[in-house]
């Protein structure tokens, strides 16, 4: 896999979520014209981008702001059990410490940081734009 692709409205802020993650911004740009909109089915396309990166280099995010063609809203507080794409995890070392962070910025769980077995510890953080974000910390 490449990268996974996330539409926000407020580009600054979801980098900032996912560099306050850890995630590092590979490269940022603007796209539009005739080439992009057969790309994506759409017409008269213009958006900014910024690609960001895990810091091993082996998980990328594409985050886009479409300017135009204006877009539909949806549902953006959806519940983990709607249809749909509903989550992007990152393993983490400290769950404890990125969880704090999180919540010193305003971020807060969508449930609650449990353990599964002696394997993991995990939980669900609500980003921006209402994307659910699971940390997974390996404990066993």
């Amino acid at each position: 896999m490449d990268h996974v692709g996330i539409v926000v409205d407020d580009l600054a802020a979801a980098v900032a979520f996912f560099v306050g993650l850890g995630l590092e911004v590979q490269r940022e740009g603007s796209v539009e014209g005739g080439w992009v909109d057969r790309v994506v089915g759409l017409e008269g396309v213009r958006a900014d981008f910024a690609v960001v990166q895990t810091p091993d280099g082996h998980g990328r995010l594409e985050l886009t702001k479409y300017h135009a063609p204006t877009g539909s809203g949806g549902n953006l507080n959806p519940s983990a059990n709607t249809l749909g794409m509903r989550h992007v995890a990152f393993a983490v070392e400290d769950i404890d410490a990125v969880v704090a962070g999180l919540r010193g910025r305003g971020g807060e769980l969508v449930g609650e940081l449990e353990s599964y077995k002696d394997n993991y510890r995990l939980c669900y953080v609500r980003g921006p734009e209402g994307l659910i974000v699971e940390l997974s910390e390996r404990i066993g």
